[in-house]
Formats: C-alpha cells, sequence, structure tokens
C-alpha cells in the first residue's frame, strides 16, 4: 500500500532518482571515484522527476530555441 501511494504521488521523482543511480553508477564503476559527480546526476534526475510531478514546462522551451537558431544560422540561403 506505501509504495502503491508513493509510486502513484511521486512516479516522477521515483523514476529520476533509480536513472540518477544508474547513470551515476555506471560512471563510477567504469570512471574514478568521484561522488560530486555521482551526487549531481542523482540531483538531476530528482529536479527532472519533481519537475514532471508538478506538471512544470521543460527547463528548456526547445521550439523557441529552435525557431531563434534557425533564424540566426541558415546554412542553405
Amino acid at each position: 500500500m506505501f509504495w502503491k501511494e508513493m509510486w502513484e504521488s511521486h512516479r516522477g521523482r521515483l523514476i529520476g532518482v533509480a536513472g540518477g543511480i544508474l547513470f551515476g553508477s555506471i560512471y563510477l564503476i567504469a570512471g574514478f571515484w568521484n561522488m560530486l559527480f555521482f551526487a549531481l546526476v542523482v540531483f538531476i534526475g530528482y529536479t527532472l522527476g519533481k519537475r514532471k510531478d508538478l506538471s512544470q514546462s521543460s527547463l528548456v522551451h526547445w521550439r523557441e530555441l529552435g525557431q531563434w537558431l534557425s533564424s540566426r544560422w541558415r546554412p542553405f540561403k
């Protein structure tokens, strides 16, 4: 019951932290021991999951960025 309630109310955060732990663990196993980077990856996963839970907008506004880039840089004029 507890896990079901947690999953329903904090799904994005749980997925974000799990993803952060997974990618952080891969980095720690494959690379050298760098706990600050591991903590950063977990924090980023948590933050993205929290934004999904709260239905907030994306950190990067991709459509506006694409329009700005296409107006500023046209390689095939």
